[in-house]
């Protein structure tokens, strides 16, 4: 019986891992809501599948029988996390999911004592979101160890997948965030934009509640942390009108009309779209006194990399002889600061100078 247990390995991302594992000679197990998903998928790999959901804790506590490590891919993790990560907490499960969602990260690291002393890991953001630019901002923390502020960016090639999607439209009703003098605030949605340079050309990008908000300050101790995105400037522009109806944005209805939408149009980027695509990552500290130091990363499309490095840290878990020490864990806590550059087509790059600020 397999010791990796893939919840939502008939999701958009699920089965991008699950093939890949496969791939591997890894053999977990695929776990879901969908049946009949679950049936092709499982019968297409070769591989057992467990079929249950997140609502009754002993159902869910008797799939995990005879598991190791979960990797949790469903979302929205803001209802599904907390569940599965109970479960796995009784069961001494290790526990990985792929979330990029700020109060997830939270959720996660108050279990931290309970899940250190039993040696159970809780690792959540094992994907894109959160290891490249948590182990950029602890390499960055290796070469100005007095920083006083992070500023970490993304330029994300292809397209998201609908859970990616899904999710975003869930966070336009909180706003943005960003860590100030250590602590988390709220802040207006594209709060601050700012220019970065790519091959020479200047990519405009905007605040966003991006996992690092949370990870990076657990990583680095840098309390003052701002996450940007390279989007159109026509974004920026929808975004900060957006400000005027935010109150609406919260309301069910509003949510689901948005979600609906959003789901019909995003069917996720095909193999080949992966395949031409990837992205880019800038990171900048500077101390108290001014001084900067910068790095970026060049990376493949964010789907290939979630599937790399949620995988990496899956089979780190599996391998050990020894019980692992336990805890809540970021990807470079738990991996070190150079995990991301193991992984397959990462390039860890000289910084470009920042091109202009707002």
């Amino acid at each position: 019986m397999s010791r990796l247990l893939i919840y939502g390995a008939n999701g958009y991302t699920g089965r991008l891992i699950a093939r890949e594992a496969a791939r591997r000679g890894l053999k977990p197990l695929l776990a879901g809501r969908n049946r009949d998903e679950l049936e092709t998928l499982a019968k297409e790999l070769g591989l057992l599948r467990r079929v249950f959901e997140l609502s009754h804790p002993a159902e869910i506590a008797r799939n995990l029988d005879g598991v190791d490590v979960v990797l949790h891919c469903a979302g929205p993790f803001s209802r599904t996390a907390s569940p599965m990560l109970n479960a796995c907490l009784d069961a001494n499960v290790h526990y990985l999911d792929i979330t990029g969602e700020i109060d997830v990260f939270e959720l996660c690291h108050r279990t931290h004592s309970r899940a250190q002393h039993q040696g159970t890991v809780v690792l959540p953001g094992s994907g894109f979101d959160v290891v490249p630019t948590d182990c950029l901002a602890a390499l960055l923390k290796r070469r100005l160890p007095d920083a006083a502020s992070l500023v970490l960016a993304f330029e994300a090639g292809g397209g998201p997948s609908p859970g990616t999607a899904a999710t975003s439209v869930e966070g336009l009703a909180h706003g943005g965030r960003a860590r100030i003098g250590g602590e988390i605030r709220s802040v207006p949605l594209a709060w601050k934009t700012r220019e970065f340079l790519r091959d020479g050309k200047p990519r405009t990008a905007m605040t966003i509640p991006w996992g690092d908000v949370y990870t990076a300050f657990v990583s680095t101790g840098i309390p003052n942390i701002e996450t940007y995105m390279a989007v159109p400037p026509q974004t920026i522009k929808r975004l900060r009108w957006m400000r005027r109806i935010q109150p609406l944005l919260a309301l069910g209805p509003v949510q689901n009309f948005m979600k609906r939408r959003v789901l019909a149009a995003t069917p996720g980027p095909s193999e080949q779209r992966r395949r031409d695509t990837g992205c880019h990552v800038w990171g900048e500290v500077r101390n108290a006194a001014g001084m900067p130091a910068g790095l970026e990363l060049e990376t493949p499309n964010g789907y290939e990399l979630t599937v790399t490095a949620a995988l990496g840290i899956a089979e780190h878990l599996l391998s050990r002889t020894s019980p692992p020490t336990g805890g809540y864990f970021t990807p470079s806590q738990l991996m070190g600061a150079d995990y991301v550059l193991k992984l397959p087509g990462v390039r860890l790059v000289e910084p470009s100078a920042v091109a202009a600020s707002a």
